[in-house]
């Protein structure tokens, strides 16, 4: 009788044993599935700006190349007039002023194509710097989000198996997601090449 009651008893511990891991695997999946989600929303923002950045970037670069022609048209059109000027060195003096006139103009233009580009030259490479740095946190954000699901994925394994060993490398999984995903969150400067390269 009591070898009876002591079988009830260990399945009795047995599931709810069970019921607590079961619990447990529960509470672990809600809460990084709610942190994966709130990566993903945010890595979505993101790579929106990237595009952004991107598009700016070579918005401001298409200029500066029009900037670029502009200047070596004025400075064409200078030369150009110029010589037309030596070579017809018996203009009548108002004619001259004329001529030379419109090669201090052509000459003035060139000057300020050249100080335009600095400036479109200098935000070109501001918008290329920002995607940069946006691309980190973009990556911290599908680290986060390999990691979290992985974790994810083990955890429901867990639930199957019973292995408790199992669940301690889904919560490894789970602590490097979260690490990445609070980078991405507070800007750190955290970032794995090795990990990038491996999913990129």
């Amino acid at each position: 009788m009591t070898e009876g009651l002591d079988k009830i008893q260990d399945e009795v511990q047995g599931h709810a044993a069970e019921s607590r891991l079961n619990g447990f695997i529960a509470l672990f999946v809600a809460v990084v599935a709610t942190f994966m989600a709130l990566c993903n929303v945010k890595d979505g923002n993101v790579v929106q700006a990237m595009q952004q950045a991107q598009a700016k970037a070579v918005d401001q670069w298409a200029y500066y190349q029009a900037k670029g022609t502009k200047q070596h048209l004025a400075e064409n059109s200078a030369e150009m007039l110029k010589v037309q000027l030596e070579m017809n060195a018996g203009l009548k003096p108002d004619l001259r002023a004329k001529v030379e006139a419109r090669i201090a103009a052509q000459e003035a233009a060139a000057k300020k194509y050249e100080k335009e580009k600095e400036k479109i030259r200098a935000e070109a490479e501001g918008a290329a710097k920002e995607y940069d740095a946006l691309n980190i946190h973009d990556d911290q954000f599908d680290l986060a989000e390999a990691c979290l699901s992985v974790g994810i994925a083990l955890a429901g394994v867990t639930a199957l198996t019973k292995k408790r060993w199992l669940f301690g490398v889904a919560m490894i999984f789970a602590g490097i997601g979260i690490l990445f995903g609070l980078a991405g969150f507070l800007h750190w400067r955290l970032h794995s090449d090795l990990l990038a390269k491996v999913l990129g």
